[in-house]
């Protein structure tokens, strides 16, 4: 199936306004970028053509993979399944410690080697055993009409799709976005509005609102990340004052992933983050309320599995990406106590294990 638009003059989208002064503003994301003919917003993939906002990088993906769904992180939602992943290019955050800054942060459409349709991505999905679709690598917000035209076709093939973004996003796109979507992984970088202005170029409150929509306001699963940066966002007033949040404002029942800090691009200089930090963030967490609590990056069997809140057994045991036990009924519950445990689980865990299978789906982009 071919694309049917005009890819030399991007893809239509709807979400800017006319300027008095001959420019056309953004608004789908709170960055409201103003931007002068032919010139591009911050993400680099959304731009000024013909006086309207258009999608440069629809139908073009940085490369199609399949993962094992615990490595969006997403720990109870259908765990154990293979999940078709996939990006574009560009982001409308300019994080400094971005692990995907060649995808994320590139201004070459060269890194957008595959052409597919929304139809033969989950086609694809489908043939290849994959649950779901993930929208990954690079924030789907900024790829907001292709990952939806990629989500409408895999409901027609019952297949899930899943957000994994930062949830940087104003509040109409939002809505129709996650109408769209059944699971969502959402990194929470810090929990404070300094960090997010000094290392990511943003702000604070755009996320929050981004987390309380889809908690209360979709049937949207949601898992959040944050990743621990040494000196930077790991104090005990910050990660307490984190996990005192989401417990008032989401309840305890939300996975709260705390990943490890690796050097790369723009800070190099700084220490990857040690275990101890992520355990001691798990712990102050798991004071606070919260009953799922995850450290990522690092090899720690406890601190990757699931355990029933009210008994203390182990319900989901995780080394690495791989599953051993599972101490689930059919219907969810602890099969000591009958307690249920959150999230979207079968009968049966998948057993797709931890392989990554890069995927090629036969289609090169034009320049």
């Amino acid at each position: 199936m071919d694309l049917d638009f005009d890819s030399s003059s991007g893809f239509p989208t709807r979400y800017w306004r006319s300027l008095d002064d001959g420019r056309v503003e953004c608004t789908l994301c709170p960055r409201f970028c103003k931007l002068h003919p032919g010139q591009r917003g911050l993400c680099f993939v959304r731009g000024n053509r013909g006086g309207k906002i258009v999608l440069l990088s629809y139908g073009r993906s940085s490369g199609f993979c399949i993962d094992p769904i615990e490595k969006k992180p997403l720990n109870h939602f259908l765990p154990g399944t293979p999940v078709f992943s996939f990006g574009t290019a560009g982001c409308n955050l300019a994080c400094k410690f971005c692990q995907n800054w060649d995808i994320s942060k590139s201004h070459e459409q060269d890194a957008l080697l595959d052409q597919a349709s929304p139809a033969l991505i989950a086609e694809a999905a489908r043939q290849l055993g994959c649950r779901s679709v993930a929208y990954t690598y690079n924030d789907p917000v900024i790829f907001h009409e292709y990952a939806i035209d990629v989500a409408e076709e895999c409901r027609k093939l019952e297949i899930q799709s899943v957000a994994v973004s930062a949830g940087y996003t104003c509040a109409e796109p939002r809505a129709e976005f996650y109408r769209h979507m059944d699971a969502a992984n959402i990194d929470l970088k810090a929990f404070s509005d300094r960090f997010y202005h000094k290392v990511c170029g943003g702000h604070l409150a755009p996320v929050l609102e981004t987390l309380e929509y889809i908690h209360h306001q979709t049937p949207v699963w949601l898992e959040i990340t944050t990743l621990l940066i040494p000196g930077e966002n790991d104090s005990d007033q910050e990660l307490e004052s984190l996990s005192a949040w989401i417990a008032d404002k989401l309840g305890p029942a939300v996975p709260l992933h705390f990943s490890a800090f690796h050097p790369d691009w723009k800070m190099r200089d700084i220490p990857p983050t040690p275990p101890e930090t992520l355990v001691r963030a798990r712990d102050i967490a798991l004071k606070n309320g919260l009953r799922y609590v995850y450290v990522g990056n690092v090899h720690h069997k406890s601190g990757s599995s699931t355990y029933c809140h009210q008994c203390g057994q182990l319900l989901i045991g995780r080394d690495w990406y791989q599953l051993s036990d599972w101490n689930l009924t059919a219907e969810g519950k602890c099969n000591r106590c009958g307690t249920a445990c959150a999230g979207v689980f079968e009968a049966r865990p998948g057993e797709w294990g931890a392989k990554r299978v890069p995927v090629g789906l036969n289609r090169r982009a034009t320049a």
